[in-house]
Order: C-alpha cells, then sequence, then structure tokens
C-alpha cells in the first residue's frame, strides 16, 4: 500500500460543484481505497491504495467517482504523500516569507508538466511576483498591493488555468503536517 492526496480542482467553491467530504470519503471506501481522510472542504483526500493500482488508474477512479456520484466534472491532481513532503523542502527561500504578500503552492495535474504551464502563462513579471518549480508544484508569490499587475493573477480562463489546482501556503503546509500525522 502507498499513501497519497487527491487534490482536486474547483469543488465547493463558490457555490459550484458542490461535494460532500463526509460522502466524498465514503465513496473512497467504496471504490477500494483505505484510510481515507478529508481536509477542509475544497478538496483535498488522503488515501491508501494498493501498489498494484498504476497512477493513471488512481486519476480515473477519482474522476469516475466524481461524475458518477457526485456529478461534477474536473480534473484531480494525485500525488504520493512522500512527493508532497519533498515539494515542501524544496519550496524557494521566498516563499511564504513576506506577510503581505499572497503565496500559492500551484499543483500542476498531470500529463501537463510544471515546465508547460510556466511556458503557457510566461514569463514571470520579477518586480511583481516571484515563480519557481520543483516537481509538479508551482511555487509564486506576490505581494498583495500590486497583485492585480502579476502575470499569475490573470491565468484563470486560460489553457493553463484548467490544468492546475492551487492551494495557499497555509493549506500546503498543514496538508504535509496531516501527512506526518500517525492517524493518517
Amino acid at each position: 500500500m502507498s499513501r497519497y492526496i487527491a487534490l482536486i480542482r474547483g469543488i465547493n467553491v463558490g457555490g459550484k460543484n458542490k461535494v460532500s467530504m463526509p460522502e466524498l470519503k465514503t465513496r473512497f471506501e467504496k471504490a477500494g481505497f483505505q484510510d481515507v481522510i478529508t481536509y477542509i472542504n475544497s478538496g483535498n483526500i488522503f488515501f491508501s491504495a494498493s501498489d498494484n493500482n498504476a497512477f493513471v488508474d488512481l486519476v480515473q477512479i477519482i474522476e469516475t467517482v466524481l461524475r458518477m456520484d457526485f456529478n461534477v466534472i474536473t480534473r484531480v491532481a494525485v500525488v504520493p504523500v512522500s512527493e508532497l513532503h519533498k515539494a515542501l523542502a524544496h519550496a524557494p527561500t521566498w516563499w511564504d516569507q513576506d506577510p503581505d504578500s499572497k503565496h500559492n503552492a500551484i499543483f500542476v495535474i498531470a500529463p501537463t508538466t510544471a515546465a508547460e504551464v510556466m511556458k503557457t502563462v510566461g514569463e514571470a513579471k520579477p518586480e511583481y511576483e516571484s515563480v519557481e518549480s520543483y516537481g509538479h508544484v508551482i511555487f509564486w508569490s506576490a505581494p498583495l498591493k500590486t497583485f492585480s499587475r502579476t502575470r499569475w493573477s490573470k491565468i484563470v480562463g486560460t489553457a493553463a488555468y484548467n490544468s492546475v489546482t492551487t492551494r495557499n501556503a497555509n493549506t500546503f503546509k498543514k496538508l504535509v503536517e496531516l501527512s506526518n500525522d500517525s492517524a493518517l
């Protein structure tokens, strides 16, 4: 068995794609996943799966559960918990440091790569934002006062936006902390 986290894109945001986390937990268990635990209402689900499952199969199972049981068509980033830890360990030193800035961890949904997303968005505007990637995670920070001038604040509605799911720094750090919990 291996431990994963599913980061579901765009559920329970602005009253759209409503999914009950307790019901989703039950559906994950019925799909054969074990040790299922959810965190907050934005689609963060830890689970264990047999090592016999191909990675792509995990994504397909979860997306099918969402479509069939909740009538939600969305994409999912599935990340081994060990990779979650590695990404945070490799976060840039500037990320999540300035209290007057917004700090996001942008998870790229396979098969898209971080390099592809970064190329699509274009070069960051260094006077307004900082961007760096590790694996399938893009770390982004921007001062709140100039947020609207950043290139990355404008990705909503673009092809790149459809290939990512974002968590703020506090949520990302909490997910890593929870994955260390012996209850997981």
